[in-house]
């Protein structure tokens, strides 16, 4: 579904103003940067499937 360096974008946006974020952890939690002021929040993954809202982009560097 999704993979680390994703991009994503969650339901509610960062008081930056944007509302991208890059996958940089994955694991029991997630951990997510933001792509505009660089701030980085770490989740579970439950909590993280449910404030996702899609992938605006995979990562680009998928090993098989």
């Amino acid at each position: 579904m999704y993979d680390l360096h994703d991009l994503v974008e969650m339901k509610k946006p960062h008081p930056c103003g944007t509302n991208r974020w890059e996958i940089i952890r994955m694991g029991a939690d997630i951990k997510i940067q933001c792509t505009g002021c660089g701030h980085i929040v770490m989740m579970p993954r439950r909590e993280f499937d449910h404030k996702l809202k899609k992938i605006l982009q995979k990562s680009e560097n998928t090993e098989n």
